[in-house]
């Protein structure tokens, strides 16, 4: 890429805390929440009512800290020869040259979804945004997610008509295992499940647990759990 650029988000933002839902964000009057968390919801939707409305706090698995530790060198490598930019300036800058970013801060107060973009890449002709993930198989849940940071990107740029991509890529490599159009088709179904979402948050839908029991022996909750399937 021509272009590597630190791309900083907007601070124009109506922002509260909600009063009972840890890590869910009031912007713009609109329930927010983080686009991790349909990650989570392809595993275990229980999950997300344990961690986020019972407040059950955890130690990370070794699996999030390698991750997490493994993002902030990728980050940190990145940073040695990027170059801070607005996002306006930098979007801008794509319609002619191509441009790379990481971390890129993406939010939608419409559809009440925020997180942030492993890796974008902006070129004349499309959009590009990568996720990473740890191995090489494309999970409904991991698609799920790169899908939406496709949404929030869109409703950032309504007026641009170039295509947008998304893409699963292996961590650590160069391995693009998974990369679909963010079409029509696409967009429905990752708006049917942000709906979804926003319907277990507003107490309007139930939170259904997993009924896969290896997935209860692997997680993290499973000692606090009622409804696990072992």
């Amino acid at each position: 890429m021509e272009n590597k650029l630190i791309i900083k988000g907007s601070d124009n933002l109506d922002i509260q805390y909600h009063p009972n839902i840890k890590g869910m964000q009031i912007i713009n009057g609109k329930n927010n929440f983080p686009i991790s968390w349909l990650n989570t919801q392809g595993y275990c939707e229980y999950s997300l009512y344990l961690e986020y409305f019972k407040g059950i706090a955890t130690l990370p698995t070794q699996a999030m800290t390698t991750g997490t530790e493994e993002h902030a060198k990728l980050e940190d490598k990145f940073r040695e020869t990027a170059q801070a930019s607005s996002f306006d300036d930098a979007f801008e800058l794509s319609k002619e040259k191509e441009i790379l970013s990481r971390e890129m801060f993406v939010i939608d107060s419409k559809e009440g979804i925020r997180g942030f973009i492993d890796e974008i890449w902006m070129t004349p002709d499309e959009i590009v945004i990568i996720d990473d993930k740890p191995g090489n198989r494309a999970y409904a849940s991991s698609i799920h997610q790169v899908l939406a940071y496709c949404l929030a990107f869109k409703n950032m740029v309504a007026d641009d008509n170039r295509k947008i991509k998304g893409a699963l890529r292996q961590r650590g490599t160069d391995n693009i295992f998974w990369s679909e159009e963010f079409d029509e088709k696409n967009e429905e179904r990752i708006k049917y499940l942000i709906n979804r979402m926003h319907g277990l948050f507003n107490g309007q839908k139930p939170f259904i647990p997993t009924k896969n029991p290896n997935k209860c022996k692997k997680c993290r909750f499973q000692s606090y759990c009622e409804e696990k399937a072992i």
